[in-house]
């Protein structure tokens, strides 16, 4: 059994933030229907041209595996009545949509929670459903700049380094999206009834910041790029390049752990020094000096043997093949109906009794049109209709 078997999803979102959401939840069951638009014009073209290239895309597209897809133009009356029918028996409608757009295609929450009072209605944007940002256009950069993020990130006085799209789009968005339909459904539970939830990347933003912000409100000056223990002020907190061009990453905070750091590094000399700013870069300048005289896996595998908290930089190739991350099933196997067995990632939740699965690979634009027609009753005939006249694909 999966923990969210019998949870039916329609799924109107398309960039990454919405789709991760939905990628969590079809992993442990959740019935997740991708409803998406007609192709139109020269992308749908070049899918045809490269109609292989886009079968082998799609195998490995996390996002979209544990799926269905139909195809509706929900410009047409026609496609939002059958989209109502659907919404009718769904338990979870998610869109990523600016606001005002769902509102214009007659696919609200208002609209559709008048037909189905237990829908839980979740809308993903970058500024959220209210206030003076609400209307922005964004993308993960922008975001995690009014979240507050980027201005602490990097060195000083240096620019804030970008952190590729991981802070907004999957973590403020994504999982907290995730996390508020599940919240939302066990409220259900207990009142009999959906609800709207309402997830803006930049108050996810600021949500994860939840340890920095305490100490500004009472009065403290902002964290600022690499000037506080957590991001880069502190030798034993840090990075360092090896003699391979390597990384590797020392996170020594306890004392107990930055005695065991300094007998590795022979320079015991510093151990009473740890916090000490008078002596900040000396020891900074020896740690550079002396992880230049090793690989990174060479220091790694001595600091580990001293318990000493370090890990490899890795590049994303390295931490797919790492062994640990492969015991923990990180990297799984998923069979593919015409490219056979290939590996895939792995759930990042475990659970004891019903842990989730990689069921199915992502599937084919409008692949399960005629499945999701005919569960609603309509028959090949009136099907082939509709086909034609671009009402579905």
């Amino acid at each position: 059994m999966l923990p969210l078997e019998g949870i039916k999803i329609l799924d109107l979102s398309r960039l990454a933030p919405g789709p991760y959401c939905s990628m969590l939840l079809g992993d442990m069951g959740a019935d997740v229907l991708l409803v998406e638009a007609p192709p139109e014009g020269k992308m749908a073209a070049m899918a045809v041209l490269g109609r292989g290239d886009v079968e082998k895309a799609a195998a490995f597209n996390m996002l979209a595996r544990n799926k269905r897809s139909i195809v509706l133009n929900l410009r047409e009356q026609e496609a939002r009545e059958i989209f109502y029918k659907l919404a009718d028996t769904a338990d979870v409608v998610l869109e990523g949509f600016r606001p005002g757009v769902v509102k214009r295609l007659g696919v609200d929450y208002e609209t559709l929670s008048q037909r189905n009072p237990r829908i839980v209605y979740c809308s993903l944007s970058g500024f959220g459903q209210t206030g003076p940002y609400s209307n922005l256009v964004g993308h993960d950069i922008n975001y995690i700049s009014i979240g507050g993020a980027l201005g602490m990130i990097g060195w000083p006085d240096e620019p804030p380094a970008i952190p590729m799209n991981i802070i907004a789009d999957f973590a403020g968005g994504g999982l907290h999206a995730a996390f508020g339909i599940l919240v939302a459904l066990m409220a259900r539970e207990r009142t009999g009834k959906g609800q709207a939830v309402d997830i803006a990347m930049s108050d996810g933003v600021l949500s994860l910041l939840a340890s920095s912000v305490g100490p500004v409100l009472m009065g403290s000056e902002s964290p600022g790029r690499g000037n506080t223990l957590l991001n880069g002020s502190v030798p034993h907190y840090n990075v360092y390049e090896c003699a391979d061009g390597g990384w590797i990453s020392i996170g020594s905070l306890e004392p107990h752990f930055f005695v065991n750091l300094c007998k590795v590094l022979e320079c015991e000399q510093y151990i009473p020094h740890q916090y000490d700013g008078s002596k900040r870069e000396e020891i900074k300048a020896y740690f550079t000096r002396r992880f230049k005289e090793k690989s990174r896996d060479e220091w790694y595998q001595a600091l580990i043997k001293s318990d000493i908290c370090a890990g490899p930089v890795y590049s994303l190739r390295e931490a797919l093949d790492d062994p640990h991350n492969r015991a923990r099933e990180m990297v799984v196997e998923v069979e593919h109906p015409t490219l056979g067995t290939i590996p895939h990632l792995g759930i990042g939740t475990k659970l004891s009794d019903t842990p989730g699965k990689v069921r199915t690979t992502a599937p084919q634009p409008g692949q399960h049109t005629d499945e999701v027609l005919s569960s609603i009753g309509l028959d090949a005939t009136a099907v082939a209709s509709l086909k034609e006249r671009g009402i579905v694909g």
